[in-house]
C-alpha cells in the first residue's frame, strides 16, 4: 500500500494566480472562487460549500470534521451544527478556529483562520425552519457525539418525535443554531506545476487586509 501511496500524484496546471489577479478584500474573492466552483457540470455528489472545520481545545487538542458553509458576508462565515458536539465544547473555550475548502476541479484551495462566535437566536430560528422537516427532527433528537447503544435507539427516537409534531411546528432546540468565524487570515491557493503553487495570503493588520505572495 505504501508503494501505491508514494507513486499517487497529479500535476497541477489549469491556472495561475498572482497579487495583480485578486480582489483587494478577500470575502470579495472568496466569492468570486466560490462561484467559479459552481460549475454547472458538476457530479451531484461533489459539495462546493463542504469545508473542513479544525477546532482545539485550551490544551491545544485539535479536532477537524466536515461542515457545510451556509453563509457568507463581509461579518464572516456561517455554519449550524450542536451546541453540545465536540466542536461546539472546544470552541466554547477556545473560540480559535481554521476552515479549509478543497476544490479538486479547479485544483483550489482557500484556508481561513479567525474567532469563532454564535449567531443570534433570531438567524439560527431563520435557518432552522428553513431545513426539511427531517433534519430539524435529526437535530432535535441528537445528543451529538455522545455515545449510542445501536442504531436502532436513533431511529425509535425519530419515529417518537415524528409522530408528537406531527402536524404542527418543530421548535428549533436551545442546544442548536449557528457559528460566524471572524477571519484574521485567509490564503487561497491554486495548484501549479513542479508543485511551485500560487499562494496568495490575505492578512488583517490595523483593521486592513494586507496582500502577500507565499512560498509554495
Amino acid at each position: 500500500m505504501n508503494d501505491r501511496l508514494q507513486e499517487m500524484r497529479r500535476t497541477y496546471a489549469q491556472a495561475g494566480l498572482d497579487v495583480d489577479d485578486v480582489a483587494s478584500d478577500p470575502i470579495d474573492q472568496f466569492q468570486r472562487w466560490f462561484g467559479e466552483a459552481q460549475h454547472p457540470c458538476l457530479p451531484d455528489w461533489l459539495e462546493v460549500n463542504a469545508m473542513t472545520l479544525s477546532t482545539a481545545t485550551k490544551a491545544g487538542q485539535v479536532t477537524s470534521r466536515v461542515v457545510l458553509l451556509k453563509g457568507v458576508s463581509p461579518d464572516g462565515f456561517v455554519f449550524y451544527t450542536n451546541y453540545q458536539s465536540v466542536k461546539g465544547q472546544q470552541l466554547a473555550e477556545n473560540p480559535s478556529a481554521s476552515l479549509c475548502f478543497y476544490w479538486p476541479h479547479l485544483e483550489r484551495q482557500v484556508r481561513i483562520d479567525g474567532v469563532v462566535g454564535k449567531v443570534t437566536k433570531e438567524l439560527s430560528d431563520a435557518y432552522f425552519r428553513s431545513r426539511p422537516r427531517e433534519s430539524q427532527l435529526g437535530g432535535l433528537l441528537s445528543d451529538q457525539s455522545k455515545p449510542v447503544k445501536n442504531r436502532e435507539v436513533i431511529e425509535g427516537l425519530f419515529n417518537d418525535l415524528e409522530k408528537r409534531y406531527a402536524g404542527t411546528d418543530i421548535p428549533r432546540p436551545e442546544h442548536w443554531g449557528g457559528y460566524q468565524l471572524v477571519p484574521h487570515q485567509i490564503e487561497f491557493w491554486q495548484g501549479r506545476p513542479s508543485r511551485l503553487h500560487d499562494r496568495i495570503c490575505y492578512m488583517l493588520q490595523n483593521d486592513r487586509w494586507n496582500i502577500s505572495r507565499l512560498c509554495p
